[in-house]
């Protein structure tokens, strides 16, 4: 039997990168996933790749949404064992330049989804379940351009440290991951396919271990974190990000 045999995960923007790779990783252990996405043809192909999963297309800034995705969680009769909170968004805009439509479209996802995406849950989780917020090395960096979606992913880690205290007497576990340079598709969307490539082998020689990571090496953090061996660890953020925030 896998780690995850008979449980029920959600993960939000899971229909590439992080959120697949977890989701792939989760269900290769038992789990029926749960993911979330809002283009509905990625997300049907990325249900079909992962196997034990259900595909509910939605929208983390959207209550309705959520509710649908909750409701579909609830009609499985089992409640929720594994929440990973990883939908999220950013915009390279220095200051200055900063406009309200990226301000809002950041934290609207990143911080307002993130929250109703755990607090619709709560009704769900059962007890020993454990929920991962997906922050990142950001919020420490001071990365020029970048200092909305750093402080989106800060608000996060505070999330995480907060709803441990919330959620223990129920004996539910929340902790945060944050990954350093992960080589996802969401690189090209946020520096463009010319600038991709470029982009990549500078983080990659900033980094002790002189690479970028990989989704499959952040969704085994997670799987460690939802799972009973980490269960003295609340309220922690784990960093995998090849040292580079370490050394």
């Amino acid at each position: 039997m896998g780690t995850f045999e008979g449980k029920t995960a959600v993960i939000t923007g899971g229909s590439t990168g992080i959120g697949l790779a977890t989701a792939k990783r989760l269900a290769a252990e038992g789990a029926h996933v749960f993911i979330t996405g809002r283009r509905e043809a990625e997300l049907e192909a990325a249900a079909k790749d992962i196997g034990s999963a259900t595909a509910v297309r939605g929208d983390v800034s959207n209550p309705a949404d959520l509710d649908r995705l909750y409701d579909a969680v609830r009609a499985r009769g089992r409640g929720l064992d594994v929440l990973f909170a990883n939908a999220g968004v950013g915009h390279l805009a220095p200051l200055g330049q900063i406009t309200e439509e990226q301000f809002d479209a950041t934290f609207d996802v990143n911080v307002r989804g993130t929250l109703f995406t755990v607090q619709k849950a709560l009704p769900l989780l059962n007890e020993g379940a454990s929920v991962i917020l997906n922050a990142s090395t950001a919020a420490d960096n001071g990365t020029e351009a970048f200092s909305v979606y750093a402080a989106s992913k800060a608000a996060i880690r505070s999330f995480a440290r907060g709803w441990a205290n919330e959620l223990a007497p129920r004996g539910i576990r929340v902790n945060a991951v944050s990954p350093g340079p992960i080589d996802t598709p969401g690189i090209t969307g946020l520096v463009g396919e010319d600038e991709a490539s470029a982009f990549k082998a500078a983080e990659a020689a900033t980094l002790p271990i002189r690479r970028m990571g990989r989704p499959e090496e952040v969704a085994a953090a997670i799987a460690f974190l939802a799972s009973d061996q980490s269960s003295f660890i609340v309220g922690a953020n784990l960093y995998v990000d090849g040292g580079g925030n370490q050394v």
